[in-house]
């Protein structure tokens, strides 16, 4: 699905696309991904319900000028906007690695009103942040110039070590491609460098707050955010579902895609029914 339209926002340039009909469900990416990861989920849901597919900025078809944070706490505000543009009411969200941290924080600090919420892999819990993330923030120069082959090779590396079972060459291209180039390799260390714990430590004590049904969905082999974090996020939010995918690490979409398209699918499906109910 090409993101072929626009939402500006604060200098910023969102691309984004929707097609089906149904109940709205939006898909939230995380980092260092990009829209499309959800792409064949969102392709197959449209058949009974509307999604939206987005980039955030910084991030896959989206602006990534250098002058503009990527931080958390500017996606959130970001995604509270982004919903109120597209007029939803209580769309149902779906959420993978920091599109967690941002959904939640639209809810609980700027108001968005969801149907339900899915987490899977998410962060929402701390602590958070590989070695490598540290790494960058204490001395991002010495990453922005590094010559484009050994940048290109460490980028393959660490999206690679994501998945569980492997990526196939095609997805790994396609994950690793829009990090590639001057743009590509800044946007790459700045949204690293900008990775800070506070913004979810600033909602992490309201989890409990959340009143909506939500699931949190988890890759039993995630290396990246260990599956103690799946049970310790599900225990917080009242009445949250858990389920746990075998064989499967961070990018569970891409190591068990028919498990997951599965779960979702009758999870929403479930959800719509007990909205009309």
């Amino acid at each position: 699905m090409q993101l072929t339209e626009t939402f500006d926002w604060r200098g910023r340039t969102v691309r984004w696309a929707s097609r089906g009909s149904g109940p709205p469900v939006v898909f939230c990416h995380g980092t260092p991904w990009s829209s499309r990861l959800w792409e064949p989920f969102a392709d197959a849901l449209s058949a009974e319900f509307t999604v939206y597919l987005w980039d955030m900025p910084g991030y896959g078809a989206s602006s990534k000028l250098p002058e503009h944070a990527v931080s958390l706490d500017v996606q959130g505000e970001l995604l509270a906007d982004l919903l109120d543009h597209w007029n939803l009411d209580r769309p149902h969200l779906v959420t993978h690695d920091y599109g967690g941290a941002v959904s939640l924080r639209a809810h609980l600090l700027h108001g968005s009103a969801y149907a339900s919420l899915a987490l899977i892999d998410v962060v929402a819990l701390a602590p958070w942040g590989s070695e490598f993330f540290r790494q960058v923030r204490d001395t991002p120069e010495a990453f922005t110039t590094l010559t484009p082959d050994i940048h290109e090779s460490l980028v393959r590396t660490y999206i690679g070590g994501a998945s569980h079972r492997g990526l196939r060459d095609a997805d790994l291209a396609a994950l690793v491609t829009p990090w590639l180039g001057g743009v590509g390799q800044q946007a790459f260390y700045r949204q690293m460098a900008e990775a800070d714990q506070a913004y979810t430590d600033a909602v992490q004590p309201r989890y409990g707050e959340l009143d909506l049904p939500v699931l949190v969905v988890w890759g039993r082999e995630d290396t990246w955010i260990p599956v103690d974090r799946a049970h310790r996020l599900a225990a917080t939010i009242p009445d949250a579902e858990l389920e746990l995918v075998d064989d499967a690490g961070h990018l569970v979409q891409l190591d068990q895609p028919a498990r997951l398209a599965t779960r979702l699918h009758r999870w929403l499906a479930a959800q719509a029914i007990g909205r009309t109910a």
